[in-house]
């Protein structure tokens, strides 16, 4: 079936980790770091009214929605100039962040699948979030990694694999794109010709009709997926 591909790009967030558990630990984490060097702002909101403020801001800076790491910045430092503390605490607390936010563990079969996968296709991985792939524990698995603040734009806007097609230089159905979203991950990639595997883990995605996606496999873990490329049953 994928006889040709020559490059598979894979999502991040929901597709190789679970990303709420990730971004709820980093987020109080954050809460708890204000609590004593700003104390002011958790003691006026909640991390659900920090979510809300933050959302807004990016609402309203539409020219950099797209970068998560500048709304993150953006939006503490609004916080932080409201109540009178010095900008120094925005850097300090969006590194803190940052470093928590590379905290993630990767689903069992992501690692050893990856490393089956590593010699014999070009490994890439691409997401709309702030992760640092190169400070978490896939961080020597891939062999390009793009975001979207490098991109310019987030999913299911095209430039991410716009981004992989100009690097690969490659026909694109010599790529092989994997994701958790039908509409991020499958529509965008399918419209610019390459090929795609939605990963379905559970949760949410069990409730979407399969017939929302024009994926050309539908897979449950990175065993099946690797099943399909070497023509290997066994794991």
């Amino acid at each position: 079936m994928f006889a040709s591909i020559r490059v598979i790009s894979f999502d991040l967030d929901d597709t190789l980790w679970p990303c709420r558990p990730v971004i709820q630990q980093a987020e109080q984490q954050l809460y708890d770091w204000l609590m004593e060097h700003a104390p002011e702002i958790p003691r006026k909101y909640s991390i659900e009214a920090m979510r809300r403020q933050r959302l807004d801001f990016q609402r309203d800076n539409p020219d950099i929605a797209h970068d998560l790491t500048r709304v993150r910045h953006g939006a503490l430092q609004q916080l932080m100039d409201a109540h009178g503390y010095p900008g120094s605490l925005v850097d300090q607390g969006t590194a803190l962040f940052r470093e928590a936010r590379n905290q993630v563990t990767p689903y069992p079969d992501v690692l050893p699948v990856l490393e089956r996968l590593l010699p014999r296709y070009r490994l890439v991985s691409i997401t709309n979030g702030n992760a640092e792939i190169e400070k978490t524990p896939l961080s020597n698995v891939f062999h390009r990694s793009f975001t979207a603040a490098e991109a310019g734009a987030a999913r299911p806007d095209p430039a991410l694999f716009r981004a992989v097609l100009d690097w690969s230089e490659i026909e694109p159905g010599s790529i092989l794109h994997v994701g958790d979203d039908p509409v991020r991950d499958v529509e965008p990639a399918s419209q610019l010709g390459l090929r795609t595997a939605w990963m379905k883990r559970g949760g949410r995605q069990e409730s979407e009709p399969e017939n929302l996606s024009t994926a050309d496999v539908i897979v449950r873990d990175l065993h099946q997926l690797a099943a399909l490329l070497t023509g290997n049953q066994d794991r």
